[in-house]
C-alpha cells in the first residue's frame, strides 16, 4: 500500500503526510510522516471520526456515518475520509494545495482500494 500513498502524496503538490488508520486511532499505513508522528494523527483522527459520526446523526435523512472532514488551520489544511468499514484516510497538506485536487485523488485512492482498508471488528478473546 505505500506505493499508493507515496502515489496520492506525488500527484498533489504540497501534500505533507498521509495516513491510513482503524477507527479506533491505529496506523495502519502511512507516507511522508514518521511513526510518532503518524501515531499522534491516527489517535486524533478516532477522536475526529467519532465526533463527525454524532454530528452526522443529526441529519435524519442520512446514514449516520461520516464521508469526509475538512480542517483548515493557519499554514494548512487536514482532511479525513472514509475509507472501508472501519478504515480511514487522512491527509497533512500546506494551505496553498488544490483543495478540489486532493479531494478528488483521495476519493480515486479510497474506490481502488476501499476494500482492502476494511478492518474488521476486534474479537474479546478469552485468556485460558
Amino acid at each position: 500500500m505505500d506505493w499508493m500513498l507515496e502515489e496520492l502524496s506525488s500527484s498533489v503538490p504540497q501534500t505533507r503526510n498521509v495516513v491510513v488508520l482503524s477507527s479506533d486511532g491505529l496506523c495502519m499505513a502511512q507516507y511522508g510522516a514518521d511513526n510518532d508522528t503518524a501515531d499522534r494523527l491516527a489517535a486524533a483522527c478516532a477522536g475526529l471520526q467519532s465526533l463527525s459520526a454524532a454530528i452526522a446523526g443529526e441529519f435524519p435523512q442520512g446514514d449516520g456515518r461520516m464521508k469526509l472532514v475538512v480542517v483548515e488551520v493557519d499554514g494548512g489544511f487536514f482532511y479525513l475520509m472514509a475509507a472501508g468499514a472501519g478504515a480511514y484516510l487522512a491527509v497533512l497538506a500546506d494551505d496553498d494545495v488544490d483543495a478540489g485536487l486532493m479531494g478528488q485523488r483521495m476519493r480515486d485512492l479510497v474506490a481502488r482500494i476501499g476494500q482492502h482498508l476494511t478492518t474488521p471488528p476486534r474479537a474479546d478473546r478469552q485468556v485460558p
